[in-house]
């Protein structure tokens, strides 16, 4: 993967044709799929039935019956029982749906679910969290690959030396199941705490993006102080002493073995397959300058029967340039380029317009990720 970033700059640099301003303008027409795309990819990767079958147990004991679970998802029950068995994130979404809409006279839904996953139901993210130093690098390497566990929301972790703020964001899934999933990962949250603790490490502060239930009581109990409804985004404040706590069963060799695997399984997870896999191959090798027309010459297919295929496994020709610009810009911060350098390569007029990009595509500054990333 080294490779490529280097021919791409020099195809670039030998380029005495390329309108910095022009395709910069473009970049940015672009920018507005971003956040759909990321809510397309997540829906699009796939996890561990796990999640599915605690949903599922949940809903059978409150009255649904397993076909009503199941109908519309392409989950069967052996899946269920198959504890190494795969379901995109968008299955176990539509049983969250049908248990939301069926079981709507449940009081915290949500945390009833959370309450029920335990630390090891996680599998290697949760090796990668507990075998971390402190609780502060536990909370970034469990952001860093929130995505190869449940939660559906966008997370990201920033610390100084007095606190560190986790911002969940969910404006990304249907309006009807975002209370559910905020009550699901808090509890969640709470649960692997007391399982690495034995007791909640207690944030100061809870923003909930919700109205505040009839059972805020319940909600006060699980959290150790009341939260704060109607916020934005769920945001939660922890003090610089608690974060900077060592974790009962830090490991440094632990630690690394978890790391690399999590990183192997979040790879394999984010991998594309089919025509949009082809597509992204040759983005990354004739760089993602290449038009929708070369690519359609180039696999034998014309335009129109590219942009079905690739609809046909929910993405877009546009959606995988801007995804391949992400890649090239991680790559290139990843190496030491200079936020100003990158900004240039991919064709911004400025560097804050590619950071603004950058932060929509990764919830960070590109600074903040170069540096975290050497």
């Amino acid at each position: 993967m080294n490779s490529w970033p280097g021919s791409a700059i020099a195809r670039k640099e030998t380029s005495d044709s390329v309108n910095y301003e022009q395709r910069g303008q473009k970049l940015k027409d672009l920018g507005h799929c971003c956040d759909h795309r990321r809510m397309s990819d997540r829906m699009n990767m796939q996890r561990s039935i796990a999640s599915a079958a605690i949903l599922v147990e949940l809903a059978i004991e409150h009255g649904m019956t397993m076909a009503q679970c199941l109908d519309g998802t392409g989950v069967t029950p052996a899946m269920l029982a198959d504890p190494t068995a795969e379901i995109f994130a968008r299955q176990e979404l539509r049983i969250i749906q049908t248990m939301v809409r069926e079981l709507a006279e449940v009081s915290a839904l949500g945390l009833r679910a959370g309450y029920r996953y335990r630390l090891l139901t996680h599998g290697i993210w949760a090796f990668a969290v507990i075998s971390s130093p402190t609780v502060r690098h536990a909370w970034r390497i469990g952001v860093d690959y929130m995505d190869i566990v449940y939660s559906f929301a966008r997370w990201r972790f920033d610390a100084d030396e007095d606190a560190g703020i986790a911002t969940i964001d969910y404006t990304g899934v249907p309006a009807e199941v975002r209370t559910f999933l905020i009550e699901r990962d808090l509890a969640e949250l709470v649960t692997v705490d007391r399982d690495v603790f034995g007791q909640l490490i207690l944030p100061d502060r809870v923003e909930l993006p919700c109205t505040a239930p009839e059972y805020v009581d319940d909600l006060v109990q699980l959290l150790g102080t009341r939260p704060e409804f109607d916020a934005p985004v769920t945001r939660l404040t922890i003090s610089g002493a608690l974060l900077d706590l060592p974790m009962p069963q830090a490991n440094p060799y632990a630690a690394a073995l978890a790391g690399q695997q999590a990183a192997q399984v979040l790879q394999r997870r984010r991998a594309r397959h089919g025509i949009a896999s082809r597509v992204r191959s040759i983005l990354l090798t004739r760089g993602a300058d290449a038009t929708q027309e070369d690519i359609a010459a180039e696999l034998r297919l014309s335009v129109r029967t590219l942009r079905r295929r690739l609809d046909d496994e929910q993405t877009s020709y546009r959606e995988l340039v801007a995804e391949t610009r992400q890649m090239l810009a991680e790559e290139l911060l990843r190496i030491g380029a200079t936020v100003e350098n990158v900004a240039a390569r991919l064709g911004y007029s400025d560097a804050s317009s590619f950071t603004h990009a950058f932060t929509r595509w990764t919830g960070t500054t590109p600074g903040r990720f170069g540096r975290a990333a050497r």
